[in-house]
């Protein structure tokens, strides 16, 4: 089956007459329950027939033919990342996280630490995780990271945490299910915010844990029972229809981010460009070893602050705002949160579906005015 039939079939039901395709969303606190509580929906912090369909759905993205694979559906891609943090590990134990990855790591870590857990970072770039794995029960990998981009070798650190007793989790949602799959790479979870690229319509907050082991999931599960960090039936129905575009989102998304990085890529006011997807970037050789495909989200650099805002406030296809994989090109001056490691000018820039020439040509032409300016 290819990838854009899957998306569009994925967890629908059996097909039964006079019913819709895909329900509508289930709104239950509670379920008809006389007897023992011995089905699959009892109460709606536990349990929802649109989370069930979803989760199937985005298992056969993550995890295509594969038979055992569970998915666990969050309110946010951080309450996701939260759940293997915390449901995987106890005091005493070593967790190891990119130093460059997302900049809520951070707020997690501080967690982590308060509850006696030892935390270690490195780059994600050249592997980096490697020399300070020795000795942990959990190796994070963000990969690409956000925002730089750097990749890593994702079997190689798999294979030596492993080797180690190491369980791994993998945040795909800068690449998403289409782009690379990280239980095929040898994960033991894969991690995203349904919220990118996932949905990709800027309308809705979700995450999702996929994984193969049941006893691993059973508790990433428990830990999202206990802390009731759940979908919405709304959000999680509105997810599950939008994954049906998906692949025609990517295509349009990848092709314009790629075609936005090489018209970026020598141009005096620009310097550390990054973007797995060309061939000159450092990350490419190992990105299309494990990637199928390359991603919305281009960075690069503004030779300053004010030079950044002034590009961003001359763009007119470009939204300026955070997040990315939305089908509208959304760009920011990262610095501005004060969270991540990069210089002031730096552009994170997310690339849409609009008509390509379109978006590069309004790209160039703010580039332009602020040069001249």
């Amino acid at each position: 089956m290819g990838e854009g039939t899957r998306a569009v079939r994925a967890g629908l039901p059996e097909a039964r007459k006079y019913e819709p395709t895909l329900p509508g969303p289930v709104f239950a606190a509670h379920y008809h329950l006389p007897g023992e509580p011995t089905g699959p929906y009892t109460y709606g912090r536990d349990d929802n027939p649109t989370w069930t369909l979803l989760e199937r759905a985005i298992g056969e993205l993550e995890a295509p033919g594969a038979t055992g694979t569970e998915t666990v559906t969050f309110a946010s891609g951080m309450a996701a990342v939260s759940a293997v943090l915390l449901s995987q590990v106890a005091s005493g134990d070593v967790v190891v996280l990119p130093n460059d990855g997302y900049q809520a790591l951070p707020l997690v870590r501080e967690q982590l630490e308060a509850y006696g857990v030892e935390v270690r970072t490195a780059p994600t770039g050249g592997d980096a995780q490697l020399e300070v794995l020795d000795g942990a029960k959990l190796l994070w990998i963000e990969t690409p990271s956000n925002p730089g981009l750097d990749v890593c070798d994702v079997r190689r650190l798999v294979d030596a945490a492993h080797a180690g007793g190491a369980l791994v989790a993998v945040d795909n949602t800068l690449a998403t299910p289409l782009g690379q799959r990280p239980l095929d790479l040898g994960a033991d979870f894969a991690v995203a915010s349904g919220t990118k690229g996932l949905t990709g319509h800027g309308d809705l907050l979700l995450g999702y844990v996929v994984c193969r082991d049941a006893a691993l999931a059973a508790r990433v599960r428990h830990w999202r029972k206990v802390v009731g960090a759940i979908p919405g039936p709304m959000e999680a129905w509105l997810a599950h229809r939008s994954l049906a575009t998906l692949q025609l989102r990517s295509d349009r998304q990848c092709a314009n981010a790629l075609a936005l990085a090489r018209a970026l890529a020598g141009r005096a006011d620009v310097s550390g460009l990054r973007y797995p997807g060309l061939p000159e970037d450092p990350s490419h050789k190992i990105a299309t070893g494990q990637m199928r495909r390359f991603g919305s989200v281009v960075s690069f650099t503004l030779p300053d602050r004010a030079y950044a805002e002034r590009f961003l406030a001359e763009l007119r296809l470009v939204d300026d705002a955070t997040s990315f994989g939305s089908v509208r090109s959304s760009a920011e001056r990262r610095g501005r949160w004060g969270g991540d490691a990069v210089p002031e000018g730096f552009i994170r820039f997310s690339a849409g579906a609009e008509d390509t020439q379109d978006l590069v040509a309004d790209v160039l032409r703010a580039l332009d005015a602020v040069a001249a300016a």
